[in-house]
This record gives structure tokens, sequence and C-alpha cells, in this order.
């Protein structure tokens, strides 16, 4: 399984290199991550559909378990119109197994040992106003702890405010990194992934952190475990 989804991602890597259009991107992005969760016999169920804009333009902010979250939200979001440029770290970029897919498939470098932020913002304008939308774990990081949520980094409320986008929270309510375990060790059948899209929050809202503001969302309490 790790060699097939070695030979997939670079596969669709090089496919991407030569996709120059968010309509092709969005295409190519989503075809990869049906074709890898087929063959992993996992299904994406998502619910609140009703309050994503197809056509809107967001700053989509996710938990994060799994190295497949980012093909849940592609499954989840396959009837819009919305391409979400993801913000991957400077790691990723060069990585032997997934450098070619993520240089090429949409993304913007957040390079943590930088002491400059202007090429970041830069190019978070840049891909907005090419008519993306920009996804961000919050939490920095994959959470593997035995919590539902780590804490939040502050850097997604800045990308918010300081180009005005309305947050759309993405709860991915099952441990998808459970979910794969089972799909590569056991080999299962019909397995599920159940994502839920929140209510638009507000980028101006300071009355609570955004993180608090996840929280109530998804009714995910700081003493819950997972």
């Amino acid at each position: 399984m790790a060699l097939y989804s070695l030979y997939l991602t670079n596969r669709f890597g090089f496919r991407l290199r030569r996709a120059h259009t968010n309509v092709e991107k969005k295409k190519l992005r989503y075809e990869y991550s049906d074709t890898l969760l087929s063959r992993l016999n996992i299904e994406v169920i998502a619910s609140g559909l009703e309050k994503v804009d197809p056509d809107g333009q967001y700053l989509l902010l996710s938990n994060h378990r799994s190295i497949i979250d980012p093909c849940v939200i592609e499954i989840a979001l396959k009837n819009t119109n919305i391409l979400g440029l993801w913000v991957a770290k400077k790691e990723l970029y060069y990585s032997f197994f997934f450098g070619v897919f993520v240089r090429n498939a949409g993304t913007i470098l957040l390079d943590r040992d930088s002491k400059q932020m202007s090429h970041f913002f830069k190019a978070v304008k840049a891909g907005l106003g090419n008519g993306a939308s920009v996804c961000v774990f919050p939490e920095g990081t994959r959470n593997k702890q035995d919590t539902p949520l780590a804490e939040f980094k502050e850097g997604a409320q800045i990308i918010a405010v300081k180009n005005r986008l309305p947050i759309l929270p993405i709860h991915i309510k099952t441990n998808a990194n459970k979910i794969l375990h089972t799909a590569i060790n056991k080999r299962e059948k019909d397995l599920k992934i159940e994502i839920e899209f929140g209510d638009v929050i507000d980028f101006s809202d300071r009355s609570r952190s955004l993180e608090q503001a996840y929280r109530e969302t998804f009714k995910i309490t700081r003493d819950a475990r997972s």
C-alpha cells in the first residue's frame, strides 16, 4: 500500500504540474483523493454542506489527525467550486513522498524558520486574487494527543483578518488516523469517515478566540477524549 501510495501521489503530482487553472487543479485533486480513499475502502460522509456557498471564498479551518485529512476535505467539497490552497510546511515541499504533489497541487509554503513572513502573506493574497480559498490546520501539525483537538496557533486568525475572509470551520469527526491504520493493516471494507461543516465565523469577531469559536461550533470540550 505504501508503494502504491507513493506511485499515485507522484503520478498525480506530475499531472498537476501541467494544470494551470483552479478548475483543472480541483478536478485532479479530487480524482487523486477519490482514487486513494477508494483503494483504502474508505467512504467520506459529509454533513452541513447547506452552510457552504459553493462559489464562496473562505479560510477553511479543520482539525488534523491524519495524513489523509486533506483528501477527506477534498472529497467533501466535491460539488462546490472551492479550491483551497493548503498552507504547507517547508518539510512537505521537499519530501520524497509528497514533494512533487505538494509543490504542484495548489499550496502556500510556510517556512517556520524564516524571520520574514512577507513572502507568505503575498502568496496568500495572490492565491485569493486568483479566486482560491485558503485551507489551514490551526493546530499547526497533526494532533497525536488523546484529545480531539490540540491548542490552536494564532496564524489562522491573522490570515483571516488581514484578508477579511469569512472562516468556514470543518470538523473531521472520525479519527481518520485510526481508520487509516485499520484500512492498511486489516484491509477492512466499508470504512467511513464523518466530516461536518459548521456555521461561518466572522473574521472580525473578537468576543472569543478562534479556538473557542471552533469548540463551541462543534461542542468539543477540553476534557474530552478520543
